[in-house]
């Protein structure tokens, strides 16, 4: 079956008092019918860059230099300005991180709502009314509250509203961007919950945008993981999460806590992440990796695929299973 998105060699570069800068360099995934992909890193590691470019809303200091972003058989960045903005709502639409900033403070939730079905999905008013009440009591709310202003909603409450716009056109790809960062773990884990209860009743394909390990684990069929504008490891959640083949990987695990597992100290990874205006080269985690060899700091790596559609971009993948013993002992990771 063929991936309802396939992002091909994307570098995407920014205008700077500096210089050019590029946030994005070579990236590529699939985004599966009917699966939800997580791009995960640590911040600035260019995941919300990938995001909005597959929407076409970028900073007008950004422009996609290369590559292809297939969706439904069509490359987006070749399509005409008129195809991105017929496109949006109708078949990609958007979850931001703060649906507050999202939402006018002015107008009445419903207003909102309808008026999206009206004048992007070409329905009357009196349609535009029902489809509202359908999509709030789709998404746990009472239809009752939409003559409500978004003020009169609690934060959950309004992500709620900022999901069932998104539905409201019936889209191929959703893209969430840190859809519950600013909220409490309780009403955190309820977010999730409507989003995995809906992704399975209406096969939705999603891009999850989050630095959080275990956002991905809950929500996830498949993994991308970014560091400094790349692409270091990606597949089956389960296998990457459980089976990491990247060091990089492996340290991220190390700095979340295991609720199911054996008890251990949090260990962070030592140093940042490169300045992307001048990036070292070989490898970019290179400076801040226990297991660095010399040529990492000199050999640039693609993104390896294997058999199973997993990918890592190390030299040392092959030694996977000896250095996930290792970088599991926090003095591995103590600077020397």
């Amino acid at each position: 079956m063929e991936p309802v998105l396939n992002v091909r060699n994307l570098v995407v570069e920014y205008r700077t008092p500096r210089g050019v800068v590029r946030a994005v360099d070579g990236v590529s995934f699939t985004v599966p019918k009917g699966k939800i992909v997580g791009l995960v890193g640590e911040s600035g590691c260019g995941k919300t860059t990938v995001a909005r470019s597959i929407t076409g809303v970028l900073h007008p200091s950004a422009r996609i230099a290369a590559g292809e972003m297939i969706f439904k058989g069509r490359d987006l960045i070749k399509s005409p300005t008129e195809h991105w903005l017929d496109m949006r709502w109708r078949e990609i639409s958007f979850v931001p991180q703060s649906a507050m900033n999202s939402l006018d403070p002015v107008y009445r939730i419903g207003t909102q709502i309808e008026e999206v079905l009206v004048e992007r999905g070409g329905k009357s008013r009196v349609e535009a009314r029902k489809r509202a009440a359908d999509l709030f009591d789709m998404v746990g709310l009472n239809p009752g509250r939409l003559d409500e202003y978004p003020h009169q909603f609690s934060g959950g409450m309004r992500q709620r509203v900022a999901i069932a716009l998104a539905l409201a056109l019936n889209p191929s790809l959703v893209i969430a961007d840190e859809p519950v960062t600013a909220l409490d773990v309780i009403v955190q884990r309820q977010i999730l919950d409507v989003i995995r209860e809906l992704q399975r009743k209406l096969s939705l394909s999603m891009i999850l945008v989050t630095h959080d390990i275990s956002v991905v684990a809950y929500l996830t069929d498949k993994v991308v993981v970014m560091y400094a504008g790349r692409i270091v490891e990606h597949g089956p959640t389960v296998d990457v999460l459980e089976r990491p083949r990247h060091p990089y990987m492996m340290g991220l695990n190390n700095a979340f806590p295991d609720l199911e597992g054996e008890t251990h100290d949090l260990v962070p990874i030592d140093g940042s992440p490169p300045d992307l205006a001048s990036p070292p080269p070989g490898c970019r985690f290179q400076p801040r990796c226990p297991f660095a060899l010399e040529r990492c700091g000199t050999e640039d790596i693609s993104t390896l695929t294997d058999g199973d559609g997993a990918a890592v971009a190390c030299h040392r993948s092959g030694e996977a299973d000896d250095l996930r013993v290792r970088a599991r002992e926090a003095a591995t990771w103590m600077p020397v």
